[in-house]
């Protein structure tokens, strides 16, 4: 399809110091200042926020809009699929948190950030590792059932639903949705360029590189390999790298409907197994009534069917999800006073808070696989780095990760603040200060430094975080 880019502003916010050099990721003046030399200290000052001097794109003038040279018709489709209502004949279920995927994803515009709250669960083992409780339906627990019903073979059907087990030591942990605006520009950001973001923090704030599998690639993405390790991006923990499986995994974990794509000729069955309440199987044809069909595993809801041949395709819906989230655009930023954008911006930058939240521009490469715009600048304002959060961290992981890393959370994208009502992983913040002030571990000293701010500068820092 063709990607036309117009000629116009990018996103405010470009980190320039001297002679307009533009930081690409090395953060001279957003380290520690325990770290840093008084040469450091002295070009901190010189520091200045200004309009980048050669701009690569406009932001959708409305919220929801695709990328530019995107077809409409194509968008609409791939967004009537992304917020259509699934039943129990589509294979909702049998547990499940939301009937679509619009439901969830509301504000601003379809893809948007939510407020509903999904919950997960755990425990410490004896050894201080995490347990996911993994046979007693963990670590999340669905808040939805298709209850009772007339089952596929004609039986009276009742699906319990889920509950904390007792053994849990980690209770009601929550995790608010995340909007999916410039979803398709970060699935094509290059894992070298992450991988730098961390390389180039000062020691005090390093962020983790999250490594991942991909159990679910874009099949036109060669740097997506089934089975092949790939940086995470997605996910309140950077636990995904894909956005194809981001896809998939929100489809079987969020609604229950299961399914089975084709990756060069092998059968992906990843995302193929009904969710059990507190890891009770159902009865054979109590766990939904899913279509299934020819060449589709047993008990499956929806998928692709016979792989031979060689055959790449990925299930219909899963791809349309995909395809939606792929090229919707960054939302665009609120107008705002130059000099309050500049003071803020230069203040969100000085007390540390943009050794995380970078000041950076990403830029797609010339031809993205995805279809995306090629040399599109965007700035999500996020390292998509894991950052060690203290109390703030969810205390949840992966089966044997230690308490330490189970705090481990993901830089946040700050794009589309001023859509948004709830704040942080669990929505507990329904104001920037107070998220702000909730930040722990790596963010303490920022915290500080903003508690610390006089009023217009911290008003200043405010509005501009507000106008994003």
């Amino acid at each position: 399809m063709s990607k036309v880019i117009p000629s116009s502003v990018r996103h405010a916010w470009t980190l320039t110091v001297f002679g307009g050099a533009l930081i690409a990721g090395n953060l001279v003046g957003c380290a520690d200042p325990a770290d840093a030399t008084s040469e450091d200290t002295e070009a901190l000052t010189a520091v200045t926020f200004n309009p980048p001097s050669t701009p690569s794109f406009a932001p959708a003038v409305v919220t929801g809009d695709p990328l530019p040279g995107i077809s409409a018709t194509d968008f609409a489709a791939a967004k009537a699929n992304f917020i259509a209502t699934e039943g129990i004949a589509d294979g909702l279920g049998p547990i499940f948190n939301e009937k679509a995927c619009g439901n969830c994803h509301t504000q601003g515009a379809a893809g948007g950030a939510g407020v509903q709250i999904e919950r997960r669960f755990g425990k410490i083992n004896a050894d201080g590792t995490f347990n996911s409780l993994a046979n007693e339906g963990g670590s999340l627990r669905q808040l939805m059932t298709i209850g009772s019903f007339t089952g596929a073979n004609g039986q009276a059907c009742n699906v319990p639903l889920e509950h904390e087990p007792a053994d849990a030591t980690i209770h009601n942990v929550g995790r608010l949705t995340t909007p999916l605006f410039g979803a398709g520009l970060i699935d094509v950001i290059p894992d070298s360029v992450i991988v730098a973001n961390a390389n180039n923090q000062a020691a005090s704030v390093r962020g983790v590189v999250s490594r991942v599998p991909v159990l679910l690639p874009n099949p036109a993405d060669p740097s997506q390999v089934l089975g092949a390790t790939k940086v995470g991006r997605f996910g309140w923990k950077s636990q995904i790298a894909s956005l194809v499986q981001f896809a998939a995994d929100a489809y079987v974990n969020e609604m229950g409907i299961t399914t089975q794509h084709c990756i060069n000729g092998t059968s992906v069955l990843a995302f193929a197994t009904e969710s059990k309440p507190n890891g009770i199987a159902q009865p054979a044809g109590c766990d939904d009534l899913g279509p299934g069909g020819p060449g589709i595993p047993a008990g499956t809801d929806d998928g692709v069917g016979s792989c031979a041949g060689g055959l790449s395709e990925i299930q219909d819906d899963v791809n349309n999800f995909f395809k939606y989230m792929t090229f919707l655009a960054p939302a665009p930023r609120l107008p705002i006073d130059a000099a309050t954008d500049l003071q803020g911006g230069t203040v969100f930058n000085r007390i540390g808070c943009a050794s995380c939240h970078l000041l950076k521009d990403y830029v797609t490469p010339a031809s993205p696989a995805n279809g995306v715009p090629g040399n599109f600048s965007f700035r999500p304002r996020t390292d998509f780095l894991l950052h060690d959060m203290g109390s703030l961290g969810d205390g949840i992981g992966n089966d044997g990760d230690s308490v330490a890393t189970t705090h481990l959370m993901r830089t946040a994208p700050l794009w589309g603040l001023h859509l948004r009502t709830k704040f942080l992983h669990d929505g507990r913040a329904t104001s920037i200060t107070q998220a702000i002030q909730l930040h722990g571990g790596q963010a303490a000293a920022s915290v500080q430094n903003f508690n610390a701010l006089g009023f217009s500068d911290r008003n200043a820092m405010l509005t501009a975080m507000m106008s994003d």
